[in-house]
């Protein structure tokens, strides 16, 4: 396993190269320049353990007005999608529990990602492929606030799927990979 520095590094690569340069979140580029992205990674193996780690990032954020977002990195559990699928459900348990519903949102990348109705191997599923599986906790209000300012917000997923099919599971397999070599990776 890669250390914390070369998870962060690579994830970075990931938001600047796939995620920013491929505009698939319109919203991302300003933030990371701001330098309001928090990359925290957590060496949780076990849920009780990533459920503390999310709690943890959760309770921070909502103390820190200085950062925007966190994308937290969990590369010690949940490699399969299926298992990190079913964690996504416990993760909304948890905003509701701390009563940070309707104040943060997670929004789910993992490096298997797949849609319903997809194939393993369908592009579109590159929209949301990441070098490891992570939770990336958003403001709604900032993020509401983003999307009304934004012209035909919700062309944003049908043109980032078009773009995927355009480019194909080649050309994203190679953008992934990038991203990997980076700080030294595989």
């Amino acid at each position: 396993m890669h250390d914390d520095a070369t998870v962060i590094a690579q994830t970075r690569a990931w938001v600047e190269q796939v995620v920013i340069d491929l505009n698939l979140c319109p919203f991302a580029k300003r933030e990371l320049v701001k330098n309001r992205v928090r990359f925290s990674v957590t060496h949780a193996t076990s849920e009780a353990a990533l459920i503390e780690a999310l709690q943890d990032e959760l309770l921070f954020l909502a103390g820190e007005d200085r950062i925007e977002t966190t994308l937290l990195i969990h590369p010690r559990i949940y490699e399969s999608f299926y298992d990190y699928n079913d964690f996504l459900g416990v993760a909304e348990g948890l905003l509701i529990e701390l009563e940070l519903e309707g104040i943060f949102q997670i929004a789910s990348f993992h490096p298997k990602y797949q849609f319903g109705g997809t194939e393993r191997d369908d592009p579109e599923n590159y929209t949301n492929r990441s070098p490891y599986p992570m939770l990336h906790l958003l403001r709604e209000d900032s993020l509401e606030a983003a999307i009304d300012a934004y012209p035909d917000v919700d062309a944003i997923p049908d043109n980032n799927i078009q773009m995927m099919n355009d480019m194909g599971t080649e050309k994203m397999k190679a953008l992934l990979a990038g991203c990997l070599a980076t700080g030294g990776g595989q």
